[in-house]
C-alpha cells in the first residue's frame, strides 16, 4: 500500500479520536451513560481500523466499516432525540439508562449561560434540576448536541468511504500478489521449460574405496 494512503488514514483516525475524546469528556461531566458507552466503542474501533491499515489486516478494516455504519445510525438517533423527532423527548432519562435524572452538561454550561440555584421554599425538600435557573444561553443545549452529532456523522462518512477504498486496494494487492516459489495465473501461461538432461553424479571417494578393498583381499 502507498505510504500516502496510510498517512491520510492516520490523519483521519486522529481527527476521529479527538472528536470522540472531546465528546466523551462532556458526556462524562453530564453522566450520559449511553453516549459514554458509544464513545468508548468508537475509540476502540478507530484504533482497530488504524492498526488494520498499518499492519495489512483487511478484517479489522471491515469491522471498522460495519461499526461506522452503526455509529452513523446512533448519531442520527441522537439528533432525532434532542430535536424531539418521531415522538422522542429530550426530557426523558433515556441517555442515562433511567438510572439518574441528569441531563446534558451543555444544558447549564453552554456558551453565555448563567446558572442560578433557586432554593426550595418548603423545608426538607432536596435541591433538584427543577430548582436550577439557566438564562442567557447563546445556543440552546440541544443544538450543541446536534452539532456534535453532525460532526461525528460527517467524519464517519468520510472514514467509511476511505475504509472501503482501502479494502478495495487490499483486494487488488492480494489478487496480484505473487507467492515466492508458488504458482499464480501468470505462471500458468508461461511456456514449458526445455528438458534438462540429468546425469548421474559419481560419489566422491568411491574409486579409492574399491582399490582399498581390492588390496586388502590380495593381502589375505
Amino acid at each position: 500500500m502507498s505510504p500516502v494512503i496510510k498517512k491520510w488514514m492516520f490523519c483521519l483516525c486522529v481527527f476521529l479520536q479527538l472528536a470522540a475524546l472531546e465528546r466523551q469528556i462532556f458526556d462524562f461531566l453530564g453522566f450520559q451513560w449511553a453516549p459514554i458507552l458509544g464513545n468508548f466503542l468508537q475509540i476502540i474501533v478507530v484504533i482497530l481500523g488504524l492498526f488494520g491499515t498499518i499492519q495489512f489486516r483487511p478484517r479489522y478494516i471491515v469491522v471498522y466499516t460495519v461499526w461506522t455504519a452503526l455509529w452513523v445510525t446512533w448519531n442520527v438517533f441522537i439528533i432525532c432525540f434532542y430535536l424531539e423527532v418521531g415522538g422522542l423527548s429530550k426530557e426523558t432519562d433515556l441517555m442515562t439508562f433511567n438510572i439518574s435524572m441528569h441531563r446534558s452538561w451543555w444544558r447549564e454550561h453552554g456558551p453565555g449561560c448563567i446558572r442560578r440555584v433557586v432554593r426550595p421554599s418548603a423545608p426538607g425538600i432536596l435541591d433538584d434540576y427543577s430548582y436550577v435557573s439557566v438564562t442567557g444561553c447563546i445556543i440552546d443545549f440541544q443544538y450543541l448536541e446536534v452539532i456534535h452529532s453532525a460532526i461525528q456523522i460527517l467524519l464517519s462518512l468520510i472514514g467509511f468511504v476511505y475504509a472501503c477504498y482501502v479494502i478495495s486496494i487490499f483486494m487488488e494487492e492480494e489478487d496480484s500478489f505473487d507467492f515466492i516459489g508458488g504458482l499464480d495465473t501468470y505462471s500458468y501461461r508461461q511456456p514449458p521449460q526445455e528438458h534438462v538432461e540429468l546425469k548421474p553424479v559419481k560419489p566422491v571417494g568411491t574409486e579409492s574405496y574399491r582399490k582399498h578393498l581390492y588390496l586388502s583381499k590380495e593381502e589375505k
